[in-house]
């Protein structure tokens, strides 16, 4: 276990190694730059501050410089925010997208793993039907129709919910059901699956002729093997949440990273992008490191190499 974590962790380094690189001569070079829009700004004002922030540098001193810079923990400042740092916006806007992110996971796990195994138990009933056709529509619709129509039905017309910022925790309903109701579906129709498959299995018909209660049998033996593909996907679905709910803040009006992120891009603001992309691929690199070592504790005959 030792070995393959020192592993994991070099190729997480060299991951978001190769993320940085990408992601700034990339950057650099899509034409225009960050004071292009600025039509007040005169050439010797801009001139100067491109030689404030380094931009008037040849690009490959630029990227050492930078790349030094990243090793300190420092993402340089905003050329858009004046005496803003990109680390100080990040560590700010952050704790919002991820408190959403986060409860968006809960909710999708406690209620899909649940509707999963009902359906599976229910095989070929009205109940399964059900949950199959409910869990196809989320994954059919975009996050985005979503909060318009929940926004609309909840928000405009019953004026049930709250539909900007996140003053109670009535504001959290509509922003957190739209992000959830993909990866939800998703685990119902991956969780019914494996526990079909689980259920055929011979150690639970074995357990079945021994005497062994549904229950006992369901939630002993055929969940902890039938939840790991679900903690495989626990990964990936990090990822959505966290890139997913940019869209659902710009919509619900949310101060978090995903309105920082989505201006910086309009602006032009290459800190500002470099920083957050490499921030969000290091944290999806940490969380894959993590669904990797759960998945050993839950099922000790995987051996990690």
């Amino acid at each position: 276990m030792g070995k393959y974590i020192i592993k994991r962790v070099i190729m997480a380094v060299i991951t978001i190694f190769v993320v940085a690189t990408l992601t700034f001569f990339l950057m650099n070079a899509v034409p225009g730059g960050p004071y292009e829009a600025e039509k007040s700004i005169s050439p010797a004002a801009k001139a100067a501050l491109e030689a404030k922030f380094g931009l008037d540098q040849p690009l490959f001193k630029q990227y050492i410089t930078y790349m030094k810079n990243i090793l300190h923990g420092d993402f340089g400042p905003s050329l858009k925010q004046r005496g803003r740092n990109v680390i100080d916006i990040i560590l700010t806007k952050f704790p919002v997208s991820a408190k959403i992110g986060g409860i968006s996971v809960l909710v999708a796990l406690i209620v899909g793993i649940p509707l999963g195994c009902i359906a599976a138990l229910n095989r070929g009933k009205i109940g399964d039907s059900a949950i199959i056709v409910i869990s196809t529509i989320g994954i059919a619709i975009p996050s985005f129709v979503v909060c318009s129509l929940s926004m609309y039905i909840f928000g405009v017309k019953l004026k049930w919910l709250p539909t900007m910022g996140l003053k109670t925790w009535k504001n959290y309903i509509m922003p957190v059901f739209a992000l959830s109701f993909y990866p939800t579906a998703y685990i119902v129709r991956l969780m019914r699956s494996s526990m079909l498959d689980v259920m055929g299995q011979d150690y639970m018909r074995t357990a079945r002729a021994k005497g062994v209660s549904q229950f006992f049998s369901l939630f002993k033996h055929a969940l902890r093997n039938a939840i790991l593909p679900v903690v495989t996907y626990v990964g990936p679905m990090m990822a959505y949440t966290l890139t997913g709910s940019f869209i659902i803040e710009k919509v619900f009006t949310i101060p978090g990273l995903g309105g920082e992120f989505v201006s910086s891009i309009t602006n032009r603001d290459y800190m500002m992008i470099m920083g957050t992309t490499i921030f969000l691929a290091s944290l999806m690199v940490v969380m894959n490191v993590i669904v990797d070592i759960v998945y050993k504790i839950i099922d000790p005959r995987i051996n990690l190499k």
